[in-house]
């Protein structure tokens, strides 16, 4: 069953460092497709880290995998992942006049594929 949860894709240091070798080597890839999420919302759902998950917004889907977050660090209901291909395909094509596809606060319901 699929769960709504607020996804919020942004800039990180392992997506950075990736990027300087190359969009198609390990750190990179492994960077922009694992969401990350709450403990708690993953145990409520059954998920391990790891485990395969489809997002979807109202402009596209994507599979990525999971890891857990503690709750200081992430709320419950808000996931985090690194921009890259997947988040791409779930942005719509508005920027607000700034000529980056609005990302923030990106409505997407969660749902195990394992």
């Amino acid at each position: 069953m699929a769960e709504t949860m607020i996804l919020i894709p942004g800039r990180t240091t392992k997506q950075g460092v990736g990027l300087l070798e190359s969009k198609f080597k390990k750190q990179y890839r492994d960077a922009t497709t694992t969401v990350e999420i709450n403990v708690e919302d993953m145990a409520r759902l059954g998920l391990k880290d790891g485990c395969k998950v489809k997002l979807r917004s109202a402009n596209g889907v994507t599979t990525v995998k999971c890891t857990g977050r503690k709750t200081e660090d992430l709320p419950p209901g808000v996931l985090f992942i690194a921009y890259g291909p997947p988040t791409s395909k779930l942005m719509g094509t508005d920027t607000g006049a700034s000529g980056m596809p609005l990302s923030k606060h990106l409505e997407v319901e969660l749902e195990s594929v394992n």
